[in-house]
């Protein structure tokens, strides 16, 4: 089953949501709207704006206050993939050319400043002053999160600790931050919006691990950028981590960064192909799933409602995802 056949029947209010979004990256200067556009029809899943309607469905549910909170949460996302592109000097995304791509890196750091503030211009339409707060926060996490990214390249001397730490900040806070907002949106009672805000933590921190898999067991196809590009940059992922364990493997990788600018696809590939073949996959699945399980039961203390039923689909989906 595709992903978005479990919530299919939030169809009419994503609809509205993504029309706002066409509507908010709207700009005055014609690059800045070629370049904002372009982000929003490169396609994503679209999952933050799901959490938010899925965490409202627990309250008093008003698409019109959801919509404010879900608009607001893709448009931060959509912003720091805009500037992870020029951070990773990354020419693809989703297999399209990405905004510093196609324009240059000023443009697209222009833009995702443009895009972040769109979104908190958008966000003010909802008169609650905690959720102002929350997304501060967040962002200011998020921030970061890409700093701490940039500090890591390259960087052998790391532990679990700085991974875990990194992909919380970049990935696990913005959706734990989509399942609070539209929680409070709704009027949805304190310790509900705790479990909900966990779960949506928890579904955070395994939907990176997996991505981080991904990079190393997925073909270019599936992923829309070459496979094994995040070691291309110099980021150490999860796999890498616990590939590292092995003396060889850290001696060989360790050459090979100590001239970043002589990366490249030939010298890395039998790094990559020792990952995929060592115990790093395998192991990586499991702290995976070790979220998933910390997810599920997150999602114990709520009401037995349809939504309920649909974040247990959503965390099945991305413990099993292909891309």
């Amino acid at each position: 089953m595709k992903l978005a056949m479990t919530y299919s029947y939030l169809k009419p209010d994503l609809q509205l949501i993504e029309k706002a979004l066409e509507e908010t990256v709207q700009a005055d200067n014609p690059v800045l709207e070629q370049a904002s556009t372009q982000l929003l029809h490169a396609g994503g899943k679209r999952l933050r704006p799901v959490f938010v309607l899925l965490a409202g469905q627990f309250g008093d549910y008003d698409v019109e206050k959801i919509k404010a909170v879900a608009v607001s949460l893709e448009l931060i996302h959509m912003a720091s993939l805009v500037h992870d592109d020029v951070i990773d000097e990354s020419e693809l995304r989703r297999g399209k050319p990405t905004v510093k791509a196609k324009w240059d890196n000023r443009i697209a750091m222009y833009t995702g400043d443009y895009i972040f503030a769109r979104s908190l211009e958008y966000l003010s339409t909802l008169n609650n002053p905690k959720a102002h707060q929350i997304l501060s926060k967040t962002m200011v996490e998020l921030t970061f999160g890409e700093m701490q990214q940039i500090g890591d390249k390259y960087n052998l001397n790391q532990h679990l600790r700085n991974y875990l730490r990194r992909i919380k900040r970049k990935t696990a806070l913005l959706i734990a931050s989509s399942c609070q907002l539209g929680a409070i949106a709704a009027n949805v009672p304190s310790e509900e919006e705790k479990q909900l805000y966990r779960y949506g933590y928890y579904i955070g921190m395994s939907y990176q691990i997996i991505d981080d898999i991904l990079d190393f067991t997925a073909s270019e196809q599936q992923l829309g950028k070459p496979a094994g590009s995040d070691l291309m940059q110099g980021n150490i992922t999860l796999p890498v981590l616990y590939a590292m364990q092995n003396q060889d493997f850290y001696r060989d990788l360790q050459t090979t960064f100590s001239n970043p600018a002589n990366i490249t696809g030939e010298n890395i590939a039998p790094l990559i192909q020792y990952i995929k073949k060592s115990s790093a996959i395998e192991e990586s699945f499991a702290l995976s799933d070790r979220f998933l399980q910390k997810a599920f039961h997150a999602l114990d203390a709520l009401p037995d409602i349809k939504a309920k039923q649909t974040f247990k689909e959503i965390a099945s989906y991305i413990g099993k995802r292909k891309s």
